[in-house]
């Protein structure tokens, strides 16, 4: 019984560090780029877009679509390295565990 009972607690103490991480990970911000840094998004680590920003000379009324396929790369950039964080997080902390629906 007492190998359950610290089985338990041992998990326990893993869901409180993965909590902490998770409200650590949705304060952390990474950047994403396009267009040689024409075009930047920030974007928290639990994959929240916080900021996108566009040079004025990248901005052409006549060339819009450059415009949007710019701004969506930036966008990807920044929430592909987000998620890449996360799983170096996750992965740190949990020793390369994988359990499933943390993120």
């Amino acid at each position: 019984m007492r190998g359950m009972n610290d089985l338990v607690r041992q998990a326990q103490i893993m869901q409180k560090k993965i909590s902490k991480l998770q409200e650590e990970l949705a304060e952390r911000e990474v950047e994403g780029a396009a267009g040689g840094g024409m075009v930047t998004v920030k974007a928290s680590c639990n994959q929240e877009v916080r900021s996108i920003a566009i040079d004025r000379t990248v901005v052409d009324p006549e060339d819009v679509e450059m415009l949007q396929d710019l701004v969506l790369a930036a966008v990807n950039e920044a929430l592909k390295t987000a998620k890449e964080t996360q799983q170096k997080e996750m992965q740190a902390l949990t020793g390369g565990m994988n359990i499933p629906g943390m993120f």
